[in-house]
């Protein structure tokens, strides 16, 4: 795939000097200084990455897109730490809910707006085709949503037991990493089902069309 450089990529431009105005000014007082740092270890990890391989393997524009939504959803969740973010507080009220969801959502998202990357990522590089293009974004999402729970309390017990129930964001849930899976791996099904009916839908409608140019060129 052939993308033109970053330099004369407006839509690229657009979407990295968003996410670093946004991560600018979330940085500034956040509700939580060391939970904020915590929470960006893997943000800072995952931008270095994408600079890096950037002109080696860029993705589409609709990866890029995908990925700068779930990434402003991190920061904001980041900012206040997620069991305090105000959207949260608003949809308890608003449906009556006995927690602040918003970490739920951030891991819906990762599943939902994650997976597409993925699959693009696999179909270019290891070029793997047909049903298996939908199912292995899945499984990959899933493994990721369990290690990054494995890592994160970790992380919270190594660097910095006393802000653990800050950076888990549990909110007193003894299954809330099992929900958090459960979320990522829902948003990846939906995301790749999506995909595959859309993906369908184009391969009928090239069919469609090749049938009617048959039909309308005269036979040798």
């Amino acid at each position: 795939m052939r993308t033109s450089p970053f330099w004369h990529n407006r839509l690229h431009q657009g979407l990295l000097g968003w996410y670093l105005l946004l991560w600018i000014a979330l940085a500034i007082s956040p509700v939580n200084r060391h939970d904020w740092l915590l929470e960006n270890l893997l943000t800072f990890l995952t931008v270095a990455l994408l600079i890096a391989t950037y002109r080696r393997f860029p993705f589409s524009d609709l990866s890029y897109i995908l990925i700068t939504i779930f990434m402003s959803l991190h920061a904001i969740g980041a900012h206040y730490t997620y069991e305090q973010v105000p959207l949260g507080f608003w949809l308890k009220d608003a449906l009556e809910l006995n927690r602040n969801h918003f970490d739920r959502i951030v891991h819906f998202a990762f599943g939902l707006l994650l997976a597409y990357p993925i699959r693009e990522l696999f179909v270019r590089t290891a070029h793997v085709r047909g049903s298996w293009t939908y199912i292995i974004p899945v499984v990959i999402l899933l493994a990721l949503s369990g290690f990054f729970e494995i890592i994160e309390a970790w992380v919270a017990q190594i660097v910095s037991p006393e802000l653990g129930d800050a950076y888990l964001g549990t909110q007193g849930d003894i299954w809330d990493a099992q929900k958090d899976m459960t979320a990522a791996f829902s948003g990846a099904v939906i995301s790749m089902g999506a995909a595959a009916i859309w993906s369908g839908r184009r391969r009928g409608r090239a069919a469609a069309r090749e049938g009617q140019r048959r039909r309308i060129l005269p036979p040798l």
